[in-house]
């Protein structure tokens, strides 16, 4: 999922969201953690990068569940529906892990 760039911008240039995904002031995230086939597997992996980092300006859950809804927001319509339930499902997986209600 390449998303296209601006008028006027250059091939290589990053978007302001693939910037803030990659290197994010409040976690520095596993490589391909949005990729992963397991929402469970997504979920850990958000919850070690929150709790590892000292950067973050909220709890460990925020930050998790904020970069979860930022991937999606961000992806759109190009989003596939198979990623976007894996996802979704995560946010689930990622409530269970810090024992918050799941929404049904």
């Amino acid at each position: 999922m390449k998303p296209s760039s601006p008028p006027g911008a250059s091939a290589g240039r990053e978007r302001w969201s693939q910037r803030v995904t990659a290197h994010s002031n409040a976690l520095d995230l596993e490589p391909g953690v949005f990729s992963l086939d397991d929402p469970h597997a997504i979920a850990l992996s958000l919850k070690r990068s929150a709790e590892r980092s000292r950067r973050r300006k909220t709890t460990p859950f925020r930050s998790a569940m904020s970069m979860l809804n930022f991937f999606i927001n961000r992806a759109g319509r190009q989003l596939a529906a198979e990623q976007r339930t894996r996802l979704e499902a995560a946010k689930d997986e990622l409530r269970a892990l810090y024992d918050r209600p799941r929404r049904h």
